[in-house]
């Protein structure tokens, strides 16, 4: 069990919770992710009456090789979006995807309850104390290197450790900014190959040591469908399969593109756990 505190609004988490992933990107890598201004909010409400606990907006795609987007831009498709969905889901629990910390501050004040940031305060100096200011949860993830170039033949000479390292330094630099609720994203896909993504997910466990809440977004990445041989439009049974090891393995909230199989996914494995 564990809290996210937003500008004082608390939500009491007793199970793992699922993250329904909504792309303001004409470029993310899975074309079923991506909404526009019409379908947004159509999209959301699917998500919420499917069961989503945290519905996450992004507005620029981070998937290898894609092109930077200026924090201007992004505001422009994220803040008015993210008011949008405020407004229309006043009970919602809302995520704004953005390294940049003055998208983030704008995104909060349009609504947002926490900040999702691929980077852990890397890409943007002032993101940390910004969120910290705030006084929302945080969402930080392990990168190696940026979306330009994180799949240039990454390498490490442990794993695992490597990645515990880098988040017993970042959550201290979290906690010296002010910030009080972390969420802690190993980052599957970013800066790791199929077989690093693998073993970060067989060892898992490792971070529950950090108590922190512990992220997996393992939903129809190159690591599913290019084992499998097939495609992101084909790997919704191959993100269940991961999606119920990384539960089984000590995680606590879903990043998803599906929200009701991730729910089902979250209750055969509570049951399970239970029986």
């Amino acid at each position: 069990m564990f809290t996210l505190n937003s500008k004082g609004r608390l939500k009491v988490v007793d199970k793992p919770l699922v993250m329904g992933i909504l792309n303001l990107t004409p470029d993310s890598f899975y074309e079923g992710s991506r909404v526009e201004e019409g379908n947004l909010l159509e999209k959301a409400a699917q998500f919420l009456r499917e069961g989503a606990d945290l519905l996450d907006l992004g507005g620029q795609s981070t998937r290898p090789g894609s092109e930077p987007l200026s924090a201007e831009a992004e505001k422009e498709r994220v803040i008015p979006a993210m008011a949008a969905l405020r407004n229309a889901f006043p009970d919602s629990w809302l995520s704004v995807d953005t390294y940049h910390a003055s998208v983030a501050a704008a995104a909060v004040a349009a609504g947002a309850d926490l900040v999702n940031d691929i980077s852990g305060g890397h890409m943007d100096k002032a993101m940390l104390p910004t969120v910290g200011k705030l006084n929302v949860p945080y969402i930080c993830m392990h990168m190696k290197g940026t979306p330009q170039t994180m799949q240039q033949n990454p390498a490490y000479d442990n794993l695992t450790q490597e990645v515990l390292d880098y988040f017993i330094e970042r959550l201290a630099a979290c906690r010296k900014a002010g910030i009080k609720d972390i969420i802690i994203d190993p980052g599957f896909g970013f800066g790791k190959t199929a077989a690093h993504n693998f073993q970060l997910l067989r060892e898992l466990r490792s971070l529950v040591i950090l108590k922190v809440p512990v992220l997996a977004g393992l939903s129809r990445k190159s690591t599913i469908y290019r084992t499998l041989g097939t495609s992101a439009d084909e790997a919704l049974n191959g993100t269940t399969v991961l999606n119920t090891i990384a539960l089984l393995n000590g995680a606590d909230l879903l990043r998803v593109h599906d929200v009701k199989e991730a729910k089902e996914v979250v209750t055969l494995v509570k049951a399970y756990q239970s029986a």
